[in-house]
């Protein structure tokens, strides 16, 4: 981490000591305030200013992230499925119906949001951009093992430090289909399907029974559907509908925008 002593708010022109959103292997370095960097609070050490308040045994001071959502994406043999929810909470508060949970980085790439919707939103934004520098440096798309370095690179930099997010990258490149997971923490993996959030287990449970690599795109389409439906319906923190995404070779199709309420009585209507 870096102190800044300074007064806040930033003066523009005025060096601080900030943390380099622009630099994806440096630690950080003397900036002005009107270059593009992510400033740190006035304190010299952020972490523990962090921790002061989550671990606070006063409930005014006390901060408590209560995040819930339901992602799922997942590798078959014509390309990568994403499906996610659109419900957003604050607590037991139900704060929109109707947020979107896949961030479209460019025609070949795509995010998902899970955790804090403030911190998926910039960091996936600011991956965008650094994806749409590296192609005009080097005149060929990034890869997708690539991409979700850079986005795990930038956000280890802030670890501790609050950050809440644990995020999916899926796309295609030379190698074909990709599909990673980053978190907050910085940690990267990859593998052929992940679901992300308070209702994952759930959709896991439905990926179990119906998963198969052979499948074809409506029945991969009909089971990313049916994992998020079901995911929603028994995590009070999931609901409001199910977007379906389809990344192929030659970029992703949004295939779909369906109503879990309404998906969940059809199937019990056509258990009769």
């Amino acid at each position: 981490s870096s102190g800044i002593n300074a007064e806040w708010p930033l003066r523009p022109g005025a060096a601080y000591r900030t943390m380099d959103c622009g630099s994806l292997l440096s630690p950080g370095r003397e900036v002005t305030s009107d270059e593009d960097s992510f400033e740190f609070l006035p304190h010299t050490d952020p972490a523990t200013f962090v921790e002061e308040f989550q671990k606070s045994t006063s409930a005014d001071n006390r901060i408590k992230f209560h995040t819930g959502t339901t992602t799922l994406g997942f590798k078959f043999k014509e390309g990568v499925i994403i499906a996610v929810d659109s419900r957003a909470t604050a607590g037991s508060y139900i704060a929109s119906q109707t947020v979107k949970k896949v961030i479209e980085i460019n025609p070949y790439l795509l995010g998902t949001m899970a955790g804090g919707a403030a911190d998926c939103s910039f960091w996936e934004r600011l991956l965008a951009k650094q994806c749409r520098i590296y192609q005009l440096r080097n005149r060929e798309r990034i890869s997708v093992a690539a991409a979700s370095k850079i986005l795990s690179n930038m956000v280890y930099q802030y670890k501790g430090m609050g950050l809440s997010m644990g995020t999916m990258v899926c796309g295609w490149d030379k190698r074909g289909p990709g599909l990673y997971y980053v978190d907050s923490d910085g940690q990267r993996t990859t593998n052929y399907m992940f679901s992300v959030g308070s209702g994952s287990t759930y959709a896991y449970g439905v990926m179990d029974t119906g998963y198969r690599y052979e499948m074809s795109v409506e029945e991969a389409y009909d089971l990313g559907r049916k994992a998020i439906m079901h995911a929603a319906h028994r995590d009070a923190m999931s609901g409001g509908v199910v977007n379906l995404y389809h990344m192929k070779e030659d970029g992703w199709i949004k295939v779909s925008q369906t109503d879990v309420s309404q998906m969940y009585y059809q199937s019990l209507d056509e258990k009769k």
